[in-house]
């Protein structure tokens, strides 16, 4: 079941969580985070002028607020619904990148490598310790991503 969650502009000029804590910790509280895997998409409402040109990940506001999300759920791609596209989008808020028309998000190649490093790291502790099974889902995010892992990168990772 898809879980939405509603963003507006005071969310981000607040730098307001609560419309994503409310979801998540309800998850954490009734221990369903698992059954919730790639389930969460974000309907962002932010008004611009018609003659504004930025994609959201180009405002300033947005990216903070996506900011502070990251580093309140560091694991939050687990939630995200890839399929649709949140994965990319949450990558681009927080990993440098240009826009093309022809050929869409075009992420700065070392920023993205630290990026999806840091994520396979922090997910895969906390995949351990909530007892979710880690190794192909990890494995998926990077290519999803534009990596491979190797099976013997997570044998260098094991608790």
């Amino acid at each position: 079941m898809t879980i939405t969650i509603d963003l507006n502009v005071d969310c981000f000029d607040q730098l307001d969580l609560t419309p994503v804590q409310t979801v998540v910790e309800k998850l954490l509280a009734e221990k369903a985070i698992a059954s919730q895997e790639q389930q969460l998409r974000f309907i962002i409402d932010y008004p611009r002028e018609p003659e504004d040109p930025r994609e959201l990940s180009e405002i300033p506001e947005i990216r903070l607020w996506f900011i502070r999300l990251d580093t309140t759920y560091p694991w939050i791609p687990f939630l995200l619904d890839w399929q649709s596209g949140e994965l990319a989008r949450y990558t681009a808020m927080l990993v440098p990148h240009q826009f093309s028309r022809k050929e869409g998000i075009q992420y700065n190649p070392e920023a993205l490598e630290i990026f999806v490093m840091q994520k396979i790291f922090v997910m895969a502790d906390w995949m351990h310790k909530t007892g979710i099974p880690r190794k192909s889902r990890l494995q998926s995010m990077a290519k999803m991503l534009g990596y491979e892992l190797d099976d013997g990168f997570f044998e260098l990772i094991r608790p």
